[in-house]
């Protein structure tokens, strides 16, 4: 929960002063933009919410998926990051507070993942967007030692 509760803060500081043509960079040939990356955050991130909040309330809920690269294309992710990462600071808040108290039994509670076609706790959803939202962040830290940022 600590890697999650400091991301927003750490994509605020490592985004920080980047130009329009910079954000528009792709991390890789054919990869996503830094722009593109922050907003797949937040979509991501919203929907882990709903994901915990689903195991919590429900016995076992079955996950509702989505198809992130089009989730990348739309004409929202073409918009300046401080709509998203300041959804990623409430989303990151709200997820925190949630969690602060749960119990043993409340952290392993499970979901169903179709596309995983598996089981989750909501402590595997938790290492999950730790490491979703550090791997993203490091593609963008990459990028700005690459280019020289």
């Amino acid at each position: 929960m600590q890697r999650l509760r400091e991301l927003p803060g750490l994509l605020r500081q490592t985004t920080h002063n980047l130009s329009a043509q910079q954000l528009d960079t792709p991390y890789r040939e054919g990869g996503w933009t830094t722009r593109q990356i922050v907003h797949h955050l937040a979509d991501s991130h919203i929907n882990s919410f709903a994901r915990f909040k689903l195991a919590l309330t429900e016995d076992r809920p079955t996950i509702k998926t989505y198809d992130q690269d089009k989730w990348a294309q739309g004409s929202d992710a073409q918009l300046g990051i401080d709509a998203s990462l300041d959804i990623l600071t409430g989303i990151h808040k709200k997820l925190t507070r949630l969690t602060e108290n749960m119990s043993e039994a409340e952290w392993n509670r499970k979901l169903h993942h179709p596309e995983m076609k598996a089981d989750l706790t909501i402590n595997d959803l938790a290492a999950l967007y730790a490491w979703h939202g550090k791997h993203h962040l490091t593609q963008i830290i990459d990028l700005k030692t690459t280019m020289g940022w």
